[in-house]
């Protein structure tokens, strides 16, 4: 198991380099200026890329980024947004509110998902098996950002309950909206391949000749059917952690949260392209998801030992 985790962790860190440096070169030849160009001279701005040393050959950048990233924990500098304060400074602030935001849709979601998912494997073709279909078909079609209207437009404006816009105040009050609007998408996800693997374990020759030894209940449920089930949703699981976690775009725009998706938008469509902030968070998203799909890697070799002895064969 040790081999296996190893070669696993030299693999993600070696594609996380590969990313950072397709996204630094991507970065760097994108058109435009990363400079409020109309509040600058042509002379201001030519002697801030020489100071950021943004002249040098590419290469020769890059190696300075990665430099001051592994050595210092620095990302540079904002070029347009927050005075050019530095990003390591900014950036744990965005994460925080996107973070417990996306935590708590991640728990609303996979745990309610779950729940969902299974109750209607168990009654196949009774009211929860048509519940959950009806609404993964929902949630799945409906934007965050439309059903987060819909929130708004229903629960503080008809009738107050929650507040409009985010206030890190009254953060658990506040987080209610965003939380269930980003976890549609994810309960429906996870209910809907739930129900599908299950059934289709429950289907298995191994579960009929458990059930033929009279195996039945909890225990044919927990040791046979869900443990069988999991390592396909655990799949599905994965990617939808990071796109919680690292906020969506939209709908943190809306509703005011001051998170990693909103400051990416704010990157973007400022006065000009803050290259730094576009890279940070490209490679915050890069490793975000690659640390997801390695602990996914792991996972997997807990819950299935073929696939250890299958990766210790190829190695």
């Amino acid at each position: 198991m040790a081999r296996y985790i190893v070669k696993r962790v030299f693999m993600a860190l070696l594609t996380l380099l590969i990313i950072t440096f397709l996204l630094f070169y991507f970065v760097r030849i994108l058109p435009g200026n990363p400079f409020p160009s109309e509040r600058m001279s042509d002379e201001q701005i030519a002697r801030k890329r020489a100071e950021m040393g943004l002249d040098d050959p590419i290469l020769t950048q890059f190696v300075r980024y990665i430099r001051n990233v592994i050595t210092k924990g620095s990302f540079g500098n904002g070029t347009s947004l927050y005075n050019g304060a530095p990003i390591s400074v900014v950036l744990p602030k965005c994460l925080s509110n996107s973070f417990k935001i996306g935590g708590l849709s991640i728990l609303f979601g996979v745990t309610v998902g779950l729940i969902l998912g299974i109750a209607a494997a168990l009654n196949r073709g009774h009211f929860w098996d048509v519940f959950c279909t009806v609404l993964s078909i929902v949630g799945v079609c409906v934007p965050s950002y439309v059903f987060m209207i819909f929130l708004q437009y229903n629960f503080a404006y008809k009738v107050t309950i929650f507040p409009f816009y985010f206030n890190a105040q009254s953060f658990l009050v506040s987080a209610v909206m965003p939380a269930l609007s980003l976890g549609l998408f994810s309960l429906s996800t996870v209910a809907r391949f739930t129900r599908n693997e299950m059934v289709e374990v429950m289907d298995s020759d191994y579960v009929l000749l458990a059930e033929s030894k009279g195996m039945y209940g909890t225990a044919l449920v927990t040791r046979h059917i869900l443990r069988n089930a999991l390592i396909p949703i655990v799949t599905v699981i994965a990617p939808l952690v990071v796109d919680l976690l690292t906020g969506a775009l939209v709908v943190e725009k809306i509703y005011g949260i001051n998170g990693v998706g909103k400051l990416m938008v704010d990157a973007i469509t400022g006065e000009g392209i803050d290259y730094n902030y576009v890279l940070a968070l490209g490679i915050l998203y890069s490793a975000l998801y690659i640390g997801i799909m390695l602990l996914l890697d792991i996972v997997y070799g807990l819950l299935d030992p073929r696939i250890r002895v299958s990766a210790k064969v190829e190695g």
